[in-house]
């Protein structure tokens, strides 16, 4: 079989960008300089990536069915179990079914009123001209709404544990070591940690179920939660989810939904802060549509500069920065066939930052979002959220959520960074900031 041009490596060791030192800067250099699909080997495992929109839509729509999803995932089963992001086949396409109506478009607005409520309740520990990490302080908003939504329960007795074990597992859960199994005997510390991480988000998790297992046995009326939606669905032959299902999908989107979330918002705020001129139009927005008024669902198709704000940081620092598949057998992809057993990868890092479909592609330009761009945009040119039939349940969940916190918090304040601050990226599973975003609060 032919082999596209791509970086060699060492001749046993070969090279990859999950090994590299600067896996984004790879990337994109490989992307450069070996164009619209390239080749690279780490040991016995090859990977294609693709950068070409046409062959992203092959990858994830058109030849989906020839794949599943990649090593990073599988490798991290113990975290997400069997849930939505990691399970294939029949399974996959029976829990999609079920946990479907949870997400219906009326029930996602319906939480909107909670998303602003926890806003305001976290705002209230603000203070003017204090600096602060607003990473952490999206992580622990975007968590008290996830259990909100999620288990209808203020997570504050839980939010120390949780954040400190998915610290730690979603640390460990990119790293080769725990990908690659031929070097997991090496990394014994890092496994301890993260079974210890796990081990602490099953306890909790479970506690939950346990308790609104019992409260239907006695007849509890439903909270109108995503939790209670999940324990009264059923399939078309009336079975539901059993507790190891429900500990899957719930721990799945508590952690997907929270920690995704909480990174498109951090990037924004950064963006905003070095971007004067962007929070200026977006403050404008807010005080003409509010009117000092806190936002709701309804008001978001009245705030488009406020939706292009989100829209344009998930394109600059896209939370999942790589989307790898790991072929079940032989798929064609341009001109090249991609052998059973390789993987392949491509990165809305890459392709979103690609100066051929976004004109000056490093500058944060909301206002590039008009409805004539986003026509002509390839339809892969842009995929923070995936594509296909596995396109992530979540998002217009995420979309909706990080937009009402947006507006609920630049109504009030503005967040500055000194001039030229750069936060150091963190790519794990997530595209992180390694050491937060500081900030200082000025109130409006």
């Amino acid at each position: 079989m032919r082999i596209p041009p791509g970086p060699r490596g060492r001749f046993l060791l070969g090279v990859t960008p999950l090994t590299s030192g600067d896996r984004l800067r790879s990337l994109t250099d490989w992307a450069e300089t070996y164009g619209d699909i390239y080749h690279c080997r780490f040991l016995r495992y090859h990977v294609y990536f693709v950068n070409r929109p046409e062959y992203i839509e092959q990858m994830l729509v058109t030849q989906n069915s020839k794949f599943k999803k990649g090593r990073a995932l599988q490798a991290n089963r113990e975290l997400f179990g069997n849930g939505l992001l990691t399970s294939e086949g029949d399974f996959w396409q029976r829990q999609r079914k079920l946990s479907q109506p949870a997400f219906h478009r009326a029930r996602i607005q319906g939480y909107g009123q909670t998303m602003v409520d926890s806003t305001l309740r976290a705002l209230e520990t603000w203070r003017a001209d204090e600096e602060c990490d607003i990473h952490q302080e999206m992580m622990a908003l975007t968590l008290d709404i996830a259990a909100r939504t999620l288990f209808s329960v203020d997570i504050a007795q839980h939010s120390g544990r949780i954040g400190k074990a998915l610290a730690t597992v979603m640390e460990v859960s990119a790293s080769p070591e725990r990908i690659l199994k031929p070097l997991r005997m090496i990394s014994w510390r890092s496994e301890g940690r993260y079974r210890r991480g796990i081990a602490e988000l099953d306890e909790i998790v479970y506690g939950i179920i346990r308790e609104r297992r019992a409260a239907e046995k006695v007849g509890a009326a439903e909270t109108g939660d995503l939790l209670s939606m999940l324990l009264g669905a059923r399939d078309d032959d009336g079975h539901g989810m059993s507790d190891q299902q429900l500990r899957d999908e719930t721990l799945t989107l508590l952690l997907a939904g929270h920690e995704t979330t909480a990174i498109a918002l951090s990037w924004s705020w950064y963006l905003l802060s070095q971007n004067p001129e962007a929070a200026r139009k977006l403050h404008e927005e807010l005080d003409r549509v509010l009117a000092g008024r806190a936002p709701t669902a309804a008001d978001l198709p009245r705030l488009p500069y406020t939706e292009r704000v989100v829209k344009e940081a998930l394109r600059l620092y896209p939370p999942a920065y790589v989307i790898l598949r790991l072929a079940i057998e032989d798929a064609q992809i341009g001109d090249y066939v991609v052998p059973r057993g390789s993987s392949v990868g491509a990165s809305p890092w890459v392709t979103q930052r690609c100066a051929k479909f976004f004109p000056d592609p490093l500058r944060f330009d909301p206002d590039r979002w008009t409805e004539e761009f986003s026509r002509q945009l390839p339809r892969f040119a842009y995929f923070p959220f995936g594509g296909g039939p596995r396109i992530c349940i979540g998002a217009q969940f995420a979309l909706m959520e990080a937009a009402l916190v947006l507006a609920t918090i630049a109504q009030h304040w503005e967040l500055h960074t000194g001039p030229g601050y750069r936060p150091e990226l963190f790519p794990s599973i997530t595209l992180r900031p390694k050491d937060g975003i500081r900030v200082t609060l000025a109130r409006r």
